[in-house]
C-alpha cells in the first residue's frame, strides 16, 4: 500500500506534470471507483490543474475549484505515461480503474491489482466532503505537529497498543503498515507497547524518530519516475517484508507476526527484549 512517503513524492511528481495543464479526457474503466456522482467527473474535462495536494495517503488534484481526489488503496498505482491511447478503455476489462488524459496526450492511469476493489475516486467541491479526510489526525510532518502533540495522542489512546495507534488515520495521517514497522524498530519500541506507558523522553524520541524517517523516505525517492517508488520503499526497509532475514543494526532474526489480512515484522533484540511476539493466528494454524 503506498503510504505517506510514497504519495507524496508522487504529489511532487505530478505537480511537475500535470500543473497547468487542461485535463482533455476522463475515462472511468472500474464503475467502482467512483464514490462521487455530483458533480460527474466528466466535468473535469477542460478544466486546468493549479495544484495538487496531499491528504495523509489521499492526492488531490485542483481543477479550477473542482477537485479530482483519490486514494490508492493496498492494491492500487499510478501509472504515468507519456502518450496516452486516444481509444476509450472497455469498462471493467484489467487492472484499469481511472484515466485521465492532459491537453499533450499526456496523463496517469490509476490501476488496481487482485480482485478487492477498494481504490477510490471522488469529485468534490472542498476535499473535506470526503469523510475520510475530514476525520484525518494530524500530518507527521506538519509543523504543529509537535511532541507534545504525540503525547496527547498517545494518553489519550490509554492502553492501546502503538503499532495501531500509527496506522490509524484518525489520530495521525498518512503512516500504514510499512513505516510503522520501522518506525518502532528505530525507536526500538515494541509493537504491543502501551501508548500511555511511555515516558516523556521516549514520547520525543519516537517523535523525532517518526519525522525522521518519513523525511528520509521522502528524500530518498525525490526526482524518481512514479514506477521507480515501489523498488525504492521496499530497498529502504529495515525490517519490515525481511521475515526471517538479520536485523541491520543488531544482527538478530526478524520475525514476524500474522494478522488476518497484513503482517507485520520487529526484531526481538532491538524492541522486545529478545522476547518473540505472540502470533495468536499462527498459533491456531499450527494446532
Amino acid at each position: 500500500m503506498p503510504e505517506m512517503p510514497e504519495v507524496e513524492s508522487l504529489r511532487q511528481f505530478l505537480t511537475q506534470r500535470c500543473v497547468g495543464h487542461a485535463i482533455a479526457q476522463v475515462d472511468l474503466a472500474a464503475i467502482s471507483a467512483l464514490k462521487t456522482y455530483d458533480p460527474p467527473f466528466a466535468a473535469l474535462q477542460g478544466l486546468v490543474v493549479d495544484g495538487v495536494h496531499r491528504y495523509g495517503k489521499f492526492l488531490a488534484l485542483d481543477c479550477g475549484g473542482l477537485w479530482l481526489v483519490f486514494h490508492l488503496a493496498r492494491a492500487g498505482w499510478l501509472r504515468w505515461r507519456e502518450e496516452l491511447p486516444t481509444t476509450p478503455p472497455r469498462p471493467g476489462r484489467g487492472p484499469l480503474a481511472l484515466r485521465v488524459t492532459l491537453d499533450d496526450r499526456s496523463g496517469f492511469e490509476l490501476t488496481e491489482a487482485g480482485t478487492q476493489r477498494k481504490l477510490a475516486v471522488h469529485v468534490v467541491t472542498d476535499p473535506q466532503q470526503v469523510a475520510h479526510i475530514a476525520t484525518l489526525g494530524p500530518d507527521p510532518l506538519d509543523d504543529d505537529f509537535t511532541p507534545e502533540v504525540l503525547g496527547a495522542i498517545l494518553a489519550k489512546a490509554g492502553r492501546a497498543q502503538l503499532k495501531g495507534i500509527l496506522r490509524d488515520q484518525r489520530l495521525i495521517a498518512g503512516i500504514g503498515n510499512a513505516y510503522s514497522d520501522e518506525i518502532l524498530h528505530t525507536a526500538r519500541l515494541s509493537p504491543y507497547q502501551p501508548a500511555n506507558a511511555l515516558a516523556a523522553e521516549a514520547v520525543a524520541d519516537l517523535h523525532a524518530t517518526m519525522r525522521a524517517e518519513l523525511t528520509e523516505a521522502i528524500r530518498r525517492a525525490e526526482g524518481l519516475a512514479a514506477k521507480d517508488l515501489k523498488g525504492e520503499k521496499k530497498s529502504g526497509m529495515k525490517v519490515h517484508g525481511r521475515t526471517g532475514l538479520p536485523c541491520p543494526v543488531c544482527g538478530d532474526t526478524v520475525r514476524e507476526v500474522s494478522f488476518a489480512d497484513s503482517a507485520m515484522q520487529y526484531c526481538p533484540t532491538c524492541q522486545t527484549k529478545g522476547k518473540p511476539l505472540a502470533d495468536r493466528r499462527m498459533s491456531r494454524l499450527l494446532k
